[in-house]
């Protein structure tokens, strides 16, 4: 893990999984199939999103709705710090393709959704570079009841191939947290 210092004192660091490689359609299974084993063990659970490059493309699969509490596209600055409480000024600072950015929407989508598990995705899908930040660059947050990480992604491809991959790798980061951590 790559530690992360911020000027604003907050601390984070880079979690490491593995880069999902399936469709998102795959990946929401296998967070369905987390979610019931969960449930079966400890009772219901409760996920959210908070998405600025996906879109509202993560929440695809038939009966989410007995899990998913609901979502934030978020693409504007605004929306981010005033609904998710994301800083303004680390905003104004960073950009929004930041790691500190993407924890600060998963945790402020389990806020405000009533969540116990959430994910956000925040990043470049192209066509042209944003905040600094080379086309391909996302940060995925995860947010669960033992705290939250920020994975680092380069994918490679056109926008729609960059929104596909992100969504499905955030699918699967959110499963892998609902299964509880990298070792489920």
């Amino acid at each position: 893990m790559v530690p992360l210092v911020l000027e604003d004192a907050l601390s984070l660091e880079l979690s490491s999984a593995e880069v999902f490689s399936g469709t998102p359609e795959a990946a929401a299974l296998l967070l369905r199939d987390a979610v019931q084993l969960r449930a079966s063990r400890q009772g219901p659970v409760q996920v959210a999103t908070a998405e600025s490059l996906t879109g509202g493309a993560i929440c695809t699969v038939p009966g989410a709705s007995a899990y998913y509490r609901g979502g934030v596209i978020s693409y504007a600055y605004e929306v981010k710090a005033q609904v998710l409480g994301v800083d303004a000024q680390l905003l104004a600072r960073e950009g929004a393709v930041h790691p500190a950015v993407a924890v600060q929407m998963a945790v402020g989508a389990a806020r405000v959704c009533g969540a116990d598990y959430a994910v956000s995705t925040t990043g470049v899908a192209g066509p042209d570079p944003a905040d600094g930040q080379p086309v391909g660059t996302v940060y995925i947050g995860v947010c669960s009841p033992g705290g939250s990480e920020v994975f680092e992604r380069h994918y490679s491809g056109d926008r729609a191939q960059i929104r596909a991959a992100a969504s499905a790798d955030a699918i699967a980061l959110l499963a892998r947290a609902v299964r509880g951590g990298a070792g489920g």
